[in-house]
């Protein structure tokens, strides 16, 4: 048999609650039945007597009414006299109907109503029947006499019942009265020892939980206390119930491990601080190369720019000047340098461009892509011009990015349509974008030679090139650069292979709040006009004004034209130039 100092917490705690939970249970239980009691006896005063006494009182009214119309009509002999009479009879008999269904719980009174409806009938066979009678047949004189003092005492018998009924009603409510008051007064001393109960189980857990809680777990606080000051070394002992001593150790288990992790840690820091010192080497030793890279940039961009400007510019003059004159295997060699020369100043020139990317920084600002594409047009003239291209774009939206950088990655994309070209068909670019989740997916889509689906990444790479030089000129970074933009602004490009014809080259801008908002109202209630579709990542709209399709491919016969500084002829024709704003 284990002592009551070995049980555990939760084993007092449980005790000391079931002992005051029967008490309560046992008080509340009274509780119920006295409460039980109570209410029938206030049922009793409320629907039973309360009623019965207000009925008594209207019965005797009724009991009034009859006598008084009998005496009214042996005075007139009116017939119209008696229909009080007959309306207290009837009154007389409901109301005698509902106190007996009343008294099921009061024989007495059930024997009183039976004795006011017998005086009652009683006076109505020993006098008003007969004074009716004789009055109908006799006449109001005849009908008087018949009033006499002994018909008077007949209805104060009657009168007499009736107040007996009353006197007995009032001593049932009384009762009822008593009775709730003796119920009250048992509700309250049991609800009194129910706090006492609370109180006095309150009291001893107070006391027990100081004994057996606060003590131990200050005690293994103070202890704790001195282990995380700094002394790793101190033991830790328990005290109180069982859990209490376990948690001592499982403590005490846990100040040995960390004594024994610190000094691990000790040793890891110490690593890690000489691991830190070589990384601030290699920081430094990248800012230097940092340095060194710009200071290569600009001599790329300077120094070495200068001699082959020079290179290129004799070479030139030798080209003129003794074209000719020396035989045709120099002509080629002079050639070949001047060639080499411009294309070498060609790839320094994009070499700068890509590495600029990102490093040199305007800061981000809301940039209109249909002005960018006015910029591009204006660009791309002279080559658009050359090849007979025709250039359209859709409604575009707005975003946040670089001006700059978003109009050389436009640029590239058009100018790249326009020279991969197909010979015997004239170029048609067409720039679009649709509102895709929380992303602007734009589209550029030629109707040029078209690309492999397994070169479909090699072209993004610097320098990759799927044709040679001789066929379509160019340093073969421009895709590249267009991929650096992109991921620049935080989206990606790739190349959209389930074209059927020519090329169309994707890519994603993050699209501002405001757009994302008006297009999610628009797939909960899409208006009148508006193109909404899904592609189950989200709805996806044609860029325009409130979610509206784009109106592209306007062609070159449209009459209204817009010139301005920065933007090509919008709907118009210039040279053999088509070019149309949607």
């Amino acid at each position: 048999m284990t002592r009551i100092g070995d049980w555990t917490l939760r084993r007092r705690v449980v005790t000391l609650l079931t002992v005051v939970a029967v008490l309560l249970i046992g008080l509340a239980g009274g509780e119920v039945a006295l409460a039980a009691k109570n209410r029938t006896h206030i049922d009793a005063i409320l629907n039973k007597t309360g009623p019965l006494r207000v009925q008594a009182q209207e019965l005797l009214n009724a009991l009034l009414d009859q006598e008084t119309a009998v005496r009214g009509y042996a005075v007139s002999g009116n017939p119209a006299d008696l229909t009080p009479y007959e309306a207290g009879r009837k009154r007389e008999q409901d109301l005698v109907a509902s106190m007996q269904r009343l008294v099921d719980d009061y024989p007495e009174l059930r024997q009183e109503i039976r004795a006011v409806e017998e005086r009652a009938e009683a006076w109505r066979q020993a006098v008003a029947v007969p004074v009716i009678t004789t009055t109908q047949q006799s006449g109001t004189t005849a009908g008087q006499a018949l009033v006499t003092d002994h018909a008077r005492e007949q209805f104060d018998d009657v009168r007499d019942a009736v107040d007996h009924l009353q006197q007995e009603i009032f001593e049932a409510r009384q009762r009822s009265a008593e009775d709730v008051l003796r119920t009250s007064n048992m509700l309250v001393v049991l609800l009194i020892a129910a706090v006492a109960v609370v109180i006095v189980a309150g009291s001893m857990l107070l006391v027990s939980l100081d004994k057996m809680v606060i003590r131990p777990l200050t005690g293994l606080a103070d202890q704790v206390r001195e282990v995380a000051e700094g002394d790793y070394q101190h033991g830790i002992d328990g005290a109180g119930p069982p859990e209490f001593v376990r948690l001592a150790e499982d403590v005490d288990a846990m100040r040995r491990k960390i004594a024994k992790d610190l000094a691990e840690v000790r040793e890891a820091r110490e690593r890690i601080e000489w691991v830190n010192s070589q990384l601030q080497k290699q920081a430094e030793e990248l800012t230097r190369s940092n340095r060194d890279l710009e200071q290569f940039a600009y001599v790329a961009s300077h120094d070495l720019q200068e001699p082959l400007r020079k290179v290129a510019s004799f070479c030139q003059l030798l080209q003129r000047r003794y074209a000719g004159q020396l035989d045709e295997r120099a002509d080629q060699y002079i050639a070949f340098a001047v060639d080499g020369a411009q294309r070498m100043q060609r790839l320094i020139n994009d070499l700068l461009a890509f590495s600029r990317i990102g490093r040199l920084t305007t800061g981000f600002t809301e940039v209109d892509m249909n002005k960018v594409m006015g910029d591009v047009a204006g660009q791309t003239e002279a080559a658009r011009q050359y090849a007979d291209a025709e250039l359209t774009w859709g409604e575009l939206p707005v975003i946040r990015g670089e001006e700059p950088l978003l109009t050389n990655l436009l640029a590239n994309l058009v100018s790249n349509s326009v020279k991969f070209r197909r010979p015997d068909v004239p170029p048609k670019v067409h720039v679009s974008a649709r509102l895709v989740g929380d992303e602007w997916e734009f589209s550029c889509q030629d109707n040029g030679i078209g690309i492999e689906p397994e070169f479909a990444d090699k072209i993004f790479v610097i320098f990759q090139r799927l044709h040679a030089k001789d066929a379509y000129p160019g340093t073969g970074i421009g895709l590249a650069i267009v991929k650096k933009i992109v991921e620049y602004h935080g989206g990606r490009v790739w190349v959209d292979t389930d074209t059927e014809e020519g090329t169309a080259i994707r890519f994603t801008l993050p699209a501002l709040p405001e757009d994302v908002e008006a297009a999610a109202a628009a797939a909960d209630e899409p208006a009148t006009g508006e193109a909404v579709t899904g592609d189950g990542d989200g709805p996806t709209v044609e860029a325009g004004t409130g979610g509206a399709p784009a109106q592209a491919d306007r062609r070159a016969d449209e009459t209204e034209t817009t010139d301005g500084p920065d933007r090509a002829p919008e709907g118009g024709r210039t040279g053999d130039m088509r070019e149309t704003v949607g």
